[in-house]
């Protein structure tokens, strides 16, 4: 507490100091640092979980055992000391950006760091990226709430602290703000790259600094790109395409599979653990993230491989390295759905690289089996990253300029943007939404590119709900309501029944003719004037709903009622355009301000 009031009075310091953006530019400095050290706070854990298991003076398939722990520790983590449940990955960020106001809980910042460490570090078969996009979204939702900015600003700052642990985890800063600007911003103001930058380069510093070299995830060309292989890497884009398409269907069913098993939590980590060890036995590179030997295919290393069953030794050494790398490539999303499904705790960045790679070994290796054709093993390996990276996260720019970066030179761009935008278009052709937001996104719980969607899944039906009014009985006369609308503003009003339960609208202009009628007051009952609204609204539809019954109406005013049907206010259509005009208001650019302290 006394940390966050030092921090609040070094801000308000600030602010008298400086303009708002350049007090928005120093706070995304302080999120890059941050999250950037958690980042590499992650990669160190993980580091040296899987180098204490390498030294552990036991037989060696001891390693087999420890996915298992490792789910059992997270998901006995997340019982006692999370909540019970833990929201994952870059799903949880958007729903935030869109659903809460850009607000993360504080216990972001640190429960992703535990809990995919123990996971990933003790084998299991998921990525730390979208754990670390998690996390540096949170740290950034928590230092601008401090910070008293405003929603605007909050969600930069996410993608801020997002882009610090992307720069940081993978040596590449302009993959990291091109990945917060393509997944996290649906939409981007010019001006929101500096602060991106910023955040994105403060954070592969810190990477650089504490991180050892062998620790970063880079490679070197074994050869340069050659145009005559290009009619091959359309084959390879197109692969790509289906097998990201294959990655996420199949890994969703994994997951829900494992999801709707009906077991104590504790025994489903040791039946998913179980699992594990046995793909892990006939195919040793699944365990963990398997960065290594992402790096022994792309550096062109891959000659041989532990054939634990000697199921592969009935091939020779070159077929059988050719159908373990695409069994491998098959097996590598079933074992990432056992993973989270089990309670683990990662994402699907680092198995979609690993998945692209293996690919792109195995169609080089395939088609140098012929004595016709020899192209670029290591090349084809690093491309087919980038293509199911694109495919299955729906990300090809990132895609694109993360192997540009990790490969320390843009040799292969030209593959790198065939395969990755023919591996997109395939995907979206299939599914317009990525596996980790389809649901989200079809519920109008996350923003899409589609601006005016956008808005009006940040308006709360809540907010714009006119709830002071006043309702009458059925069973009243028209005196009765005469006296409600002497003492009434209003010109619409809720008829309700016997049960208190909503039963329909009377309008003033309706009976404006026998308001100058007194002898009829007496006569004529409420239930004989009043009439059914055009539509009603649940208090729980989002705004998406509300619109297009407000168009398809044509009405001014909606009812809103309960879940038993009790009348609860008024939607006004006015209300609801007013509150767009000033949302679609707010979006400027940030140097707007500049002048202003």
């Amino acid at each position: 507490m006394a940390l966050k009031t030092f921090y609040q009075y070094i801000v308000r310091f600030l602010r008298t100091k400086l303009s708002r953006v350049q007090l928005i530019m120093l706070i995304a400095t302080f999120v890059g640092f941050t999250s950037g050290l958690l980042a590499v706070l992650i990669k160190l854990f993980v580091h040296s979980i899987q180098n204490w298991i390498q030294e552990i003076p036991v037989n060696r398939f001891a390693y087999l055992f420890f996915p298992a722990v490792g789910l059992f520790l997270s998901v006995f983590l997340i019982r006692h000391f999370f909540g019970g449940q833990i929201q994952k990955g870059i799903a949880m960020v958007l729903k935030a950006i869109a659903m809460k106001s850009s607000y993360i809980p504080l216990s972001h910042t640190y429960m992703h760091v535990v809990t995919s460490s123990l996971t990933v570090g003790l084998g299991g078969s998921v990525g730390l990226e979208a754990p670390i996009v998690a996390t540096g979204s949170a740290v950034g939702s928590n230092i601008s709430r401090i910070s008293d900015l405003n929603y605007q600003e909050r969600t930069l700052l996410i993608a801020c602290g997002a882009a610090a642990g992307i720069s940081a985890v993978f040596n590449a800063p302009i993959a990291g703000v091109i990945f917060a600007v393509e997944i996290l911003l649906s939409e981007t103001i010019v001006s929101y790259f500096i602060p991106l930058i910023i955040s994105s380069v403060v954070g592969v510093l810190c990477s650089k600094i504490i991180l050892a070299e062998s620790s970063l995830f880079n490679f070197v060309l074994q050869q340069s790109f050659d145009y005559r292989n290009v009619p091959y890497y359309l084959v390879l884009g197109v692969m790509a395409g289906f097998i990201s398409l294959y990655y996420a269907r199949l890994f969703k069913g994994t997951e829900k599979r494992m999801l709707g098993w009906k077991m104590n939590g504790y025994l489903k980590t040791v039946a998913g653990g179980s699992i594990l060890a046995l793909i892990y036995f006939v195919f040793p590179p699944l365990f963990g993230e398997g960065y290594n030997s992402v790096k022994m295919v792309a550096n062109g290393s891959l000659v041989t491989f532990a054939d634990n069953t000697t199921l592969f030794s009935v091939l020779n050494q070159n077929w059988g390295l050719i159908v373990f790398s695409g069994l491998i490539v098959i097996l590598k999303p079933i074992a990432a759905g056992i993973t989270i499904g089990s309670g683990g705790n990662g994402g699907n960045f680092a198995p979609s690289l690993f998945a692209g790679s293996y690919l792109g070994f195995f169609f080089s290796k395939l088609l140098n089996s012929t004595p016709w054709i020899k192209i670029p093993e290591g090349n084809f390996s690093l491309v087919g990253m980038a293509g199911v990276l694109s495919g299955v996260m729906y990300c090809p720019l990132t895609a694109i300029f993360l192997i540009a970066e990790i490969t320390n030179g843009y040799e292969l761009f030209i593959p790198l943007m065939i395969v990755s935008s023919l591996s997109f278009f395939i995907v979206k052709s299939y599914e317009p939404y990525s596996m980790d937001i389809k649901k989200l996104a079809l519920e109008g719980q996350v923003f899409t590119h589609k601006k005016e969607k956008n808005i009006l899944t940040s308006i709360r039906l809540e907010d714009m709900l006119h709830d002071k009014y006043e309702s009458i009985g059925i069973d009243k006369k028209l005196l009765d309501l005469v006296e409600i609308v002497k003492r009434s503003e209003k010109n619409i009003f809720a008829v309700v029944d016997t049960k208190e339960r909503f039963a329909g609208i009377i309008e003033l202009n309706d009976i404006k003719q026998r308001l100058f009628q007194p002898e009829q007051f007496e006569k004529v009952q409420v239930r004989t004037i009043m009439k059914k609204p055009p539509a009603i609204l649940l208090h729980s539809e989002d705004m998406h709903s509300v619109m297009e019954k407000f168009d398809i109406t044509q009405s001014w005013y909606l009812p809103v009622l309960d879940n038993q049907r009790k009348f609860i206010g008024f939607i006004s259509k006015t209300r609801l355009f007013n509150k767009y005009r000033e949302i679609l208001a707010s979006q400027r650019d940030l140097y707007e301000d500049f002048k202003s302290p």
